[in-house]
């Protein structure tokens, strides 16, 4: 493991300043690929995964999330509604990853016992050596998918799809690009946007707890949106692990 300081973060004291990018052999990069190809193609092929998760689909972009996001938005403009906007930032999210939580998600896409089977053992005896000068450092892994795997994504979008199948309201839609996700709520008042909000972000916070993933609270924002001309109460107070999220005008 080679750790990299993330641009702008030279200064800071914290260790979270690192990126720990793993130097994986090729073999192992190989067989990698081989098995996330074979489980892709299974979840694909019967459709299975979230049609709302636009990282590692095929023929998905940034562009499809961001158009995603503005239809529903405009559809609730025009039925003159309220729209409450959620940005929810994983905290770690590849480090975190929970290995069972993916043994489950394979689980329940009746995924094929040997591709199963191949990725518990895959789960078993890791572990990441940090090397600088003369001092060495190994540790025994119990989560996460290491930063240069060839699987990292895709074990982790079978994780998130859980989190896309939860059973939100009609009047909500999730869109999730890799860990980021955007919750997009209509109501027809502040308050009736507000309270569907609030509503989502308890089954979130039971799913995170669930399969321990946490979201960042300082960098998730909410953001209110109306045409309405008139004067309302426009501040809105949402919440996900008992905190406010902060509200932002862009």
């Amino acid at each position: 493991m080679i750790p990299i300081i993330k641009p702008g973060k030279e200064n800071s004291k914290k260790v979270s300043k690192f990126r720990p990018i793993s130097l994986l052999n090729i073999g192992g990069k190989v067989l990698e690929k081989v098995l996330i190809n074979r489980i892709s193609h299974h979840v694909f092929s019967h459709d299975l995964m979230n049609n709302n998760q636009y990282v590692f689909m095929p023929q998905r972009s940034t562009i499809d999330a961001a158009m995603a996001v503005k239809d529903f938005v405009e559809e609730g403009l025009a039925a003159g509604e309220f729209i409450v906007l959620v940005s929810l930032e994983v905290q770690g999210a590849f480090d975190a990853v929970c290995w069972p939580s993916i043994l489950n998600g394979l689980k329940a896409c009746d995924c094929p016992k040997n591709l199963y089977n191949l990725t518990k053992s895959y789960f078993i005896q890791q572990s990441a050596v940090l090397s600088t000068n003369s001092f060495r450092m190994q540790r025994e892994v119990s989560k996460g998918c290491p930063q240069g795997s060839r699987c990292g994504l895709g074990f982790w979008n079978i994780q998130y799809n859980s989190l896309l199948n939860l059973n939100f309201t009609r009047r909500t839609k999730a869109i999730a690009f890799a860990d980021g996700l955007i919750l997009v709520i209509r109501g027809e008042t502040v308050s009736e946007a507000e309270n569907f909000s609030n509503l989502e972000m308890s089954k979130i916070t039971t799913w995170s707890k669930r399969n321990k993933v946490d979201f960042n609270e300082e960098k998730s924002k909410v953001m209110l949106i109306s045409r309405r001309k008139r004067k309302e109460v426009k501040n809105i107070n949402i919440y996900i692990n008992n905190k406010p999220l902060e509200q932002v005008t862009t």
